[in-house]
């Protein structure tokens, strides 16, 4: 494989506030902690281990203990979830939705990204063990977003009536994806395995949460990863306080909203509610809301005085679900956590809670960007290198691609910028004769240099388009090109299923980026075959 390199900022696919913080901007640098650098692990380390008890260590490893009862578990598996109980073990940390057989590609980056970074730490700081975990969003109900995955074009959904939590989700109906997937597939050694792993994910297993966690384990099990599901009762407890908290205080809307003011330059990820916590059953996942001193679950019957709701938090812990404002403190409770690990909107809205952590007295995890990667296969390499695109070609929007390569292969000189330059340099003499007279003669010059411009800009325009039409093959093959790498002029990691990358490489796939994913190098890595 040859590497490439882009920064995030020069991709354009990324947020300003996501530069900026790469950057270490001092715009940003309030709403973070410490910045992902591998010497900063150290006071994190410290800082977590102070505040990090014994009992939620206890709390936690039993919980895992259960989840994993029924799973396949690897050695490495089984030695991080015992190595939790000491307290010089810490998590490094991901999450993601439950979407079908992982939904998007970069899934696995994210989950790499925490293995390596885990293996790197170790190696820095040796006295201390790290376990890489995976937090599936098994209480997430947004059921449109993760129903679905796209195999070469194709998008593949699970066509079913769904409420509540994601997690509790019956895989009925799962086996008529098998069906059309199957059928898409090849007769190879690389098809029948993704074949294999389908089916017993999904058709070996009950709910959406234990078919996840198969499948997961499944790739990622052998290097020691940790899949946690966090709806569970045991852990639901040791969240109570803050339960109450948000229900009776408001506090992560007060401060939120404080901390939004701060970031209004830019885009903002989230915005707090009065009450951040759903009421989740079986088949319903519903917002609380406060008015006239009672509680109330949209769309239901039920309601809650002020005493009847603390009784409900301490009898029913498992009952009160984490919106986006939430879920971060909740993970940071119950995990000896030192780092989260996500894509640019998650690192967005954590960016957002620095100052509700504080309040809460609640260590604040440093913030990774997940790595992200563009797979080139040999063919598509192949046929780079003889239209001579570059790495950088590719990131430019479709238009911008097209009239780059254009005036590039073109016979002719399509760029006038000598042209406008000139002609600036010409008015320049007219705008000092225009001084020594008066206001309109000076307006009447500056009219007629935009007049001109606009006149030299429409003729270049015009050779540009004439100078298309006359490259049509070209073009035509150069968008071809650049559609395959960037389907729907979105970025490969966003849009395509590693399943469709499997099927080419196999076992290759997964070890070829645990070799070549570098979690501390904030930079697009581009890897060719």
């Amino acid at each position: 494989m040859n590497k490439g390199f882009i920064p995030f900022r020069e991709t354009h696919y990324f947020s300003d506030l996501i530069c900026d913080y790469l950057d270490e901007n001092s715009k940003v640098k309030p709403f973070y902690h410490r910045f992902p650098k591998i010497e900063n692990f150290k006071a994190q380390i410290e800082e977590k281990q102070t505040n990090y008890s014994q009992a939620h260590r206890k709390v936690l490893c039993t919980a895992l203990e259960k989840q994993y009862k029924n799973c396949p578990t690897s050695e490495r598996t089984q030695q991080n979830i015992k190595a939790l109980r000491e307290s010089t073990t810490f998590t490094i940390t991901t999450g993601h939705q439950l979407n079908i057989f992982t939904g998007p590609l970069y899934f696995l980056y994210k989950i790499i990204a925490t293995i390596n970074l885990c293996k790197t730490l170790k190696s820095t700081y040796p006295g201390y063990n790290f376990v890489p975990v995976y937090w599936m969003a098994t209480e997430d109900h947004d059921f449109d977003e993760i129903n679905f995955f796209n195999f070469k074009g194709k998008k593949l959904a699970w066509n079913t009536h769904a409420s509540g939590a994601v997690g509790r989700l019956d895989t009925q109906g799962l086996e008529d994806v098998f069906e059309v997937f199957s059928k898409e597939l090849d007769h190879s050694k690389n098809s029948d395995a993704i074949r294999n792993l389908f089916q017993n994910a999904y058709l070996q297993h009950d709910t959406l949460a234990t078919a996840t966690r198969a499948l997961v384990n499944e790739l990622f099990g052998k290097y020691g990863l940790v899949i946690l599901d966090a709806d569970t009762i045991e852990l639901k407890k040791t969240f109570i306080p803050f339960v109450k908290n948000d229900i009776l205080n408001n506090t992560a809307f007060h401060t939120v909203s404080e901390t939004n003011t701060g970031l209004e330059n830019y885009k903002l990820q989230v915005n707090p509610r009065e009450i951040n916590l759903f009421y989740l059953t079986n088949n319903k996942r519903e917002r609380i809301e406060a008015s006239n001193n009672r509680y109330s679950v949209v769309n239901t019957n039920l309601t809650f005085t002020k005493n009847e709701i603390e009784n409900e938090i301490e009898q029913h812990p498992e009952r009160f679900s984490p919106n986006v404002i939430l879920r971060p403190l909740y993970q940071e409770v119950i995990l000896p956590n030192l780092c989260y690990i996500g894509g640019g909107g998650e690192i967005a809205y954590w960016l957002q809670l620095k100052h509700f952590f504080n309040s809460q007295k609640v260590t604040f995890p440093i913030l990774l960007l997940r790595n992200s990667v563009l797979l080139i296969a040999h063919k598509q390499a192949e046929k780079l290198q003889k239209l001579k695109i570059s790495h950088r070609d590719l990131f430019l929007k479709k238009d911008a691609f097209i009239n780059k390569k254009v005036r590039e292969i073109s016979n002719l000189e399509i760029d006038f910028s000598p042209q406008k330059e000139h002609l600036k340099q010409q008015f320049e003499h007219l705008y000092h004769l225009a001084q020594q007279t008066d206001k309109s003669f000076y307006g009447a010059v500056k009219a007629q240099e935009v007049k001109q411009l606009k006149g030299l800009e429409k003729l270049e325009k015009r050779l540009l388009k004439a100078q298309k039409r006359k490259l049509a093959d070209e073009v035509t093959r150069m968008v071809e090109i650049q559609n395959q790498l960037f389907p729907n002029q979105s970025l490969q990691e966003r849009t395509m299923n590693f399943s469709e990358f499997y099927v080419q490489y196999g076992e290759t796939l997964i070890k070829t980026l645990m070799e070549n994913i570098k979690p501390l190098d904030a930079n697009f890595l581009i890897l060719e075959e």
